[in-house]
């Protein structure tokens, strides 16, 4: 009889280990499913983060280039502008050189006159 109750008392026992055992598996099972999903979150927001960041670079790099396009747009309205100055400046060399010769011309006349005047 005792010995019928000791057998039932460690296949209870064993039962209970058994279960217990199981239920730590599942237990850790759900851990490292947690951990999982707790991973995949952490993942997720640093691919979110990376993705951010590269957005972030791409639209310094359009800036720079952005930026990189006015300045060649002033440094060539500034060529304009000088191209034109020194256009300008030929065109005033161009009046000054035909005064120049006008009076030349002039003084020419003048001396042309006075000795037409000095003979008689």
């Amino acid at each position: 009889m005792r010995e019928k109750q000791r057998k039932k008392g460690r296949e209870r026992k064993r039962r209970r280990e058994k279960r217990g055992e199981r239920n730590r598996d599942r237990k850790g099972e759900r851990r490292e499913k947690e951990s999982d999903r707790e991973q995949k979150r952490a993942r997720e927001r640093g691919s979110e983060r990376e993705s951010e960041r590269e957005r972030e670079r791409a639209r310094e790099r359009e800036s720079e280039r952005e930026s990189e396009r006015e300045r060649e747009r002033r440094r060539e309205s500034d060529r304009e502008e000088e191209r034109a100055r020194e256009s300008e400046r030929e065109e005033e060399r161009a009046r000054e050189s035909e005064r120049e010769q006008e009076r030349a011309r002039e003084s020419e006349r003048e001396r042309e006159h006075v000795r037409e005047r000095s003979p008689e």
